[in-house]
């Protein structure tokens, strides 16, 4: 049995259905009141935590067929949920719920000469269709900021998630209902065929904005098929450049080789997971004691041939690494390391190489200060592990994506980052002469 065959057999809604009803609800959040959404959210949690036996059920159906499917480990890892991971889901619900509504908020207010008042307000952006991969904590994420920032919300999870999600929209859908809100708010396209999203991406009379979240197959097939705006971003290399100022003390030292080991292995199939170590070549002799805990991990290294001196001297082993170990997303407990002459080349391997989350350690102000005015990146850090770039750690509530385009976002993608804004213009019967 299929996994499509064990799913009730209703006729399910076409795309350009979902579509128009997710306009209309879009019509109803639009001027929703923030303790309506704040309701609406509260519900939704209390639904997760009532629901999580069914939840859990259908996501080991969705985690079983994967593994069954030979899918890579790092998808299944995405896959998997929990009660803990659930319960963490409904708290991030309730954290975006307290947040601060961007919707209404106006700016710029003034009056002109043609005695006409103007200012600019801050709006939904309508309909949203998010399309992500092997993830079902993306379905609530996607549905809470969407709620709060007042959009409507068409999901397009992968075919591995299908019993998962459907799980996650009956939750959302009560939770609305309930509430007296459209629960076309949130949809989910359960249908795995790839030509419903397909669809999605050319519904521009419905849709406004294309978010997808996945690996560069995924962003380069939507931004080539799409007729509706797509905001890319969630791919890309993550760096840390070890400047020798921070290794000259056994403290130093040691806090690096901590925020090294989170940096690779807290999450290794995360987007902002660190995947090439550019290392100073001044810092060499400090290497084996940075990477013996990461190693010990089980996490695989391919350095260049300083690195692996270093490390062969200290009697670690590591792979030497390929031209292709620089500028790959790992997604697994493997990384790269680069041996670069000072702060210069690493900026400029950076600048081939980056865009998504960069950091640099260093106790010397001067480096770290231009770092970060060079790095041209979505997220750039001094002293912290790039796991930070995310919506909740820095304090979104909770991220629809992180982009790494420049517009019409850039970063991780909460409440504001989901509305647009609006030119409002007041007057006593002006007209222009």
């Amino acid at each position: 049995m299929t996994q499509a065959d064990s799913l009730p057999t209703v006729q399910a809604p076409s795309v350009q259905e979902l579509g128009q009803r997710a306009r209309r609800a879009a019509r109803v959040l639009r001027s929703l009141p923030t303790e309506r959404k704040v309701q609406a959210l509260r519900a939704l949690a209390d639904e997760l935590r009532s629901r999580e036996a069914g939840i859990l059920a259908a996501n080991v159906r969705d985690v079983q067929a994967a593994e069954a499917a030979g899918l890579p480990a790092h998808m299944v890892d995405r896959l998997r949920l929990d009660a803990s991971a659930l319960a963490a889901i409904a708290r991030d619900v309730e954290a975006v719920a307290a947040l601060p509504d961007p919707v209404g908020e106006q700016t710029g207010e003034k009056t002109l000469p043609s005695g006409i008042r103007v200012s600019q307000r801050r709006v939904p952006l309508g309909v949203l269709g998010v399309i992500y991969e092997s993830r079902p904590n993306v379905t609530v994420d996607v549905a809470a900021l969407a709620l709060m920032s007042g959009n409507a919300a068409i999901l397009r999870g992968g075919k591995e998630t299908v019993h998962s999600n459907a799980a996650l929209e009956e939750a959302i859908r009560a939770a609305l209902e309930g509430e007296g809100l459209p629960g076309a708010a949130v949809q989910v396209i359960r249908d795995p065929d790839r030509a419903r999203m397909l669809e999605l991406l050319r519904l521009d009379d419905c849709v406004d904005a294309i978010i997808p979240r996945g690996g560069a197959g995924l962003h380069r097939f939507c931004v080539e098929n799409a007729t509706v705006p797509v905001i890319v971003g969630g791919i890309g290399v993550v760096h840390l450049y070890l400047d020798s100022s921070f290794t000259r003390t056994p403290q130093d030292v040691q806090t690096a080789a901590d925020l090294i080991r989170n940096a690779k292995t807290q999450k290794p199939s995360a987007c902002n997971a660190l995947d090439t170590l550019l290392i100073d070549r001044a810092a060499l002799p400090a290497l084996p004691g940075v990477l013996r805990a990461l190693l010990e991990s089980g996490t695989e290294l391919r350095a260049d041939a300083e690195a692996l001196e270093a490390l062969s001297r200290a009697g670690l082993t590591a792979s030497p690494a390929q031209p292709g170990d620089y500028g790959t997303e790992f997604l697994a407990l493997t990384a790269s390391i680069r041996t670069v002459s000072g702060l210069d080349e690493a900026l400029d391997f950076i600048a081939e190489h980056g865009g998504h989350t960069d950091v640099i350690l260093t106790r010397d102000e001067a480096q770290a200060r231009r770092f970060v005015q060079d790095v041209d990146s979505a997220a750039v850090m001094v002293n912290a592990s790039p796991r930070f770039n995310d919506g909740g750690q820095l304090g979104l509530g909770a991220e629809v994506a992180i982009s790494t385009q420049k517009l019409h976002a850039r970063g991780p993608m909460g409440l504001r980052e989901l509305t647009t804004t609006k030119w409002v213009v007041q007057g006593d019967g002006q007209i222009r002469g």
